[in-house]
C-alpha cells in the first residue's frame, strides 16, 4: 500500500501563500495520481486538485483555479500544492490521497495522508 504524509500547513494571513507537501512511499509512487482534498469543521471533505501520474494533467476545483498549483517531483516522491492569494474560506485540514485513475471523486482514492491544518486569518 501507499503511505502518504502531508506537511507545510500553518497559519497565514489572507492574501499570503503557503506550499503543502505530500511525501509518499517510494515504491510505485509514480504510478499513482495524487489528489488534494480539504475539510473544514462541520463540512464534508471536498476535492481541491489532482495531478496525473506523469504530471501532464491537472484539474482544479473552481474556487482555487488560478490561485493553487499542483505539481510533482517523482524523483523525490513528493507532490506539492502551491497555494497563493489565500483567503479565509481556504481554511481547512488538507489531505493528499492516491488513486490509480485521474479523478476528482473522493471514493476513488484508496490511500490517504493524515492531513495538515491550514488556517488563513483576516
Amino acid at each position: 500500500q501507499v503511505q502518504l504524509v502531508e506537511s507545510g500547513g500553518g497559519l497565514v494571513q489572507a492574501g499570503g501563500s503557503l506550499r503543502l507537501s505530500c511525501a509518499a512511499s517510494a515504491r510505485t509512487f509514480s504510478s499513482y495520481c495524487i489528489g488534494w482534498f480539504r475539510q473544514a469543521p462541520g463540512r464534508e471533505r471536498e476535492f481541491v486538485a489532482t495531478i496525473s501520474w506523469d504530471g501532464y494533467y491537472t484539474y482544479y476545483e473552481d474556487s482555487v483555479k488560478g490561485r493553487f498549483t499542483v505539481s510533482r517531483d517523482n524523483a523525490k516522491n513528493i507532490v506539492f500544492l502551491q497555494m497563493n492569494r489565500l483567503n479565509v474560506e481556504d481554511t481547512a485540514v488538507y489531505f493528499c490521497a492516491a488513486a490509480r485513475d485521474f479523478t476528482t471523486a473522493l471514493k476513488e482514492y484508496d490511500y490517504w495522508g493524515q492531513g495538515t491544518q491550514v488556517t488563513v486569518s483576516s
